[in-house]
C-alpha cells in the first residue's frame, strides 16, 4: 500500500511583494508620507492621571509626621548619653581609682548627662537600677559608695 504524503497545512501566500524593498529610517514613502507607528494618543491623559495620582500618593505618605518616634528617640538618646557616662565612669574608677582625675572627669560627665536629660524631659535615667526617675533627686557622688 503506497500513501501519497499530503501536506497538512496549506501554505499561505506571502504578503510581501518580491520587487518591494524595507523602508530605511527617514525616508518617505512613494506618496510622500513617513511612516508612522500609532503610540496610543487616547491612553496619554489616563497615563497621565495615574502618574499623577501616585505622584500625590507618594507624597501624602512620605510627608507624614512621625507621631510617637520623636519622643521616643530623644528618650533613647538620652538613655544612651547616661548608660555611656555612667560606663565612662565605672571604668575610670576601676583603672584609676576612687579619687582620680579621671574618675572626677567622668563624675562630672555624668551629672551633665543627668542634667541634660532632666532639662530636656524632666526625667533621667538611673544606669544601675535600670529605671527612669520623674524627680531630680540624683546623688553626684552616687558611685563613691561600694
Amino acid at each position: 500500500m503506497l500513501l501519497l504524503a499530503t501536506a497538512t497545512f496549506f501554505p499561505q501566500p506571502c504578503l510581501i511583494k518580491s520587487d518591494q524593498r524595507p523602508i530605511p529610517v527617514g525616508e518617505f514613502l512613494e506618496d510622500g508620507e513617513n511612516m508612522r507607528i500609532p503610540l496610543g494618543e487616547k491612553k496619554f491623559p489616563r497615563r497621565v492621571v495615574l502618574a499623577g495620582a501616585a505622584l500625590a500618593g507618594l507624597l501624602a505618605f512620605a510627608a507624614t509626621p512621625r507621631a510617637f518616634a520623636h519622643d521616643y528617640d530623644d528618650y533613647g538618646r538620652c538613655q544612651r548619653r547616661i548608660v555611656k557616662a555612667d560606663h565612662k565612669l565605672h571604668e575610670a574608677i576601676e583603672h584609676h581609682g576612687w579619687n582620680s582625675r579621671q574618675a572626677g572627669h567622668a563624675r562630672h560627665e555624668l551629672h551633665e548627662a543627668r542634667e541634660r536629660c532632666w532639662n530636656e524631659h524632666h526625667r533621667w535615667w538611673e544606669e544601675d537600677a535600670h529605671r527612669w526617675h520623674t524627680d531630680r533627686d540624683w546623688d553626684d557622688h552616687d558611685h563613691d559608695r561600694h
